[in-house]
């Protein structure tokens, strides 16, 4: 069979389109294959780049360790103003000449005015010590006496002192730390301090 001249040239132009087109996609796929391999090497041996990762890495561990310091700083800081307070307290109520058997702050000065000095610094009320150090944490003033016995070997107490026994003033408290701070926001309860402080009670 005979096919036109016409058919034939068009059949071969199509197949010259054809492979013009496979080199020209293949040259591209080439060309394209040989742009990522240098972009490749180009990106293994640039170093601009590098701080700006390692710091995108270490910056959340950094504020995470800062926030830790900080926290920890304020805690110690808190528990030392606590402790003078409750010192500051013990020393007023072994100087007080009423009746500190009786515990009660409301019909006792003594008790009233050493537990508004462990947590205000004064007399009365006033600015707090440590500023959440709320009114269901008290200062707390106890007493116990301890025997003077007479050492036989020496003929003399074991105290200084006359009496039969040494009467020992107590102010004890307990702070949560950690309602308002860093701690609650990742979910950590709060932080349970106990301080105390004793003085042997001596009068005025």
């Amino acid at each position: 069979m005979c096919w036109p001249k016409s058919l034939i040239s068009m059949e071969i132009r199509g197949e010259a389109l054809w492979s013009a087109s496979r080199r020209t996609m293949s040259n591209f796929t080439a060309k394209r294959t040989g742009i990522l391999r240098r972009l490749a090497r180009k990106f293994r041996r640039e170093e601009r780049g590098a701080i700006l990762v390692q710091m995108t890495l270490i910056t959340p561990l950094m504020i995470a360790l800062s926030a830790g310091v900080f926290e920890f700083g304020t805690v110690i800081h808190r528990k030392l103003l606590i402790e003078a307070g409750l010192r500051d307290a013990a020393r007023f109520m072994a100087r007080c000449t009423e009746d500190f058997v009786n515990p009660d702050p409301a019909t006792n000065y003594c008790v009233s005015t050493a537990q508004n000095i462990a947590k205000y610094g004064t007399p009365a009320v006033g600015t707090l010590r440590v500023a959440d150090w709320g009114t269901d944490e008290p200062a707390v003033i106890s007493t116990y006496d301890t025997a003077n016995a007479v050492d036989p070997d020496t003929g003399l107490q074991d105290y200084r002192g006359t009496g039969a026994t040494v009467s020992t003033i107590q102010v004890t408290t307990t702070y949560n730390y950690g309602a308002t701070s860093l701690l609650s926001y990742i979910g950590i309860g709060p932080i349970t301090i106990t301080a105390s402080q004793e003085e042997r009670f001596v009068g005025y």
